[in-house]
């Protein structure tokens, strides 16, 4: 029986044609919607196997009542999980997430680092007015040499800024909720801390990348205690979620120059309300207004037209085509990721 992949969105044509090449000769039936009207897709749903897109609605989860497979393309799962939770009290079904992105988010991360340290925002702006050569007395760079870099997390993204971190002699710590017990290979040693001791870690840390889920544990892990930690000479880098890193604490922390630095691409407030003058923010603190950050806002996945990141979502397709059911970045839904 030829299986029936459901899109509820419409994806471009260069797009579709991809997903047609990857998944030629395994009998799918990839059904695009004339139109995203709700009742187009809850028409449309009963008869497919598999859901893929990023917003269902719980209706359109109910209709679809042969679906086994949802796939999700992108790594954000924090908004399916209530929904994901009722539906599978009463059917089995699988959720899975995307991670094609987390070669260009580690790529970002890294960049973020760096222009951080190098002070590369600073000398722009200086730049532009017309201020030639400030130099160290304004704004000298920070050697990563000998530093120690912490990394908060360590899943697709973080093992990858890890890689791409090898050769600027650095040590390395990492945090992760809990660590397998057969060894993985890894690019170099690292000192390894779990949950329970987070301030530990952060006290061996002279650099924070945080790249954890949304999850209500990891809401609020960093606060103005946890900061105070990293110390005045400390720097973080969020690509992972806002929420984990308290807002009003980062703010604070920087603004005192109680931590040195901080480039942030992940944020507060997605739904920003224009100022007087159309000026929208997504943050309720006064960020840039500050001299120690680098903004960016939430772009890391950046190019989105790369059509590579979508080979995991074939490959699951494929899996499930086989009666597979070892499928890439399955959402344990009791950890919320």
């Amino acid at each position: 029986m030829s299986t029936s992949v459901l899109c509820i969105w419409q994806p471009g044509q260069e797009l579709l044609d991809y997903l047609r090449r990857g998944l030629k000769g395994k009998d799918v039936n990839l059904v695009v919607p004339p139109d995203l009207e709700p009742e187009t897709l809850l028409r449309l749903a009963p008869e497919a196997d598999i859901l893929l897109g990023w917003r269902p609605t719980p209706e359109l989860l109910a209709a679809a009542t042969r679906m086994r497979l949802y796939i999700n393309p992108g790594a954000g799962i924090q908004h399916l999980i209530p929904m994901f939770r009722d539906l599978t009290r009463e059917r089995q079904v699988t959720l899975v997430n995307g991670h094609g992105n987390s070669y260009f988010t580690a790529q970002h991360t890294v960049a973020l680092l760096l222009a951080l340290l190098n002070k590369v925002v600073l000398h722009h702006e200086w730049m532009l007015e017309g201020r030639w050569r400030m130099g160290d007395a304004e704004a000298a760079s920070v050697p990563l040499r000998d530093l120690t870099v912490g990394l908060l997390g360590y899943g697709h993204v973080n093992k990858k800024v890890h890689l791409f971190l090898v050769g600027y002699d650095v040590a390395f710590a990492v945090l992760r909720r809990e660590w397998p017990e057969r060894a993985e290979p890894m690019p170099t040693p690292v000192l390894r801390f779990t949950s329970d001791r987070l301030h530990d870690f952060l006290e061996t840390v002279d650099v924070l990348i945080v790249s954890v889920p949304q999850t209500a544990q990891s809401v609020g892990m960093i606060g103005s205690s946890e900061l105070d930690l990293l110390g005045p000479s400390g720097f973080l880098v969020n690509v992972g979620r806002g929420a984990v890193v308290d807002e009003q604490a980062l703010f604070e922390a920087l603004r005192d120059r109680r931590i040195a630095g901080a480039a942030i691409d992940v944020w507060y407030d997605y739904r920003p309300e224009p100022d007087d003058e159309g000026r929208r923010r997504p943050h309720r603190y006064p960020f840039h207004e500050l001299d120690n950050v680098v903004l960016s806002p939430h772009r890391a996945a950046s190019p989105l037209t790369d059509l590579g990141r979508w080979d995991e979502v074939i490959d699951n397709i494929t899996r499930f085509t086989q009666g597979r059911t070892d499928f890439l970045n399955i959402v344990d839904l009791s950890r919320e990721y």
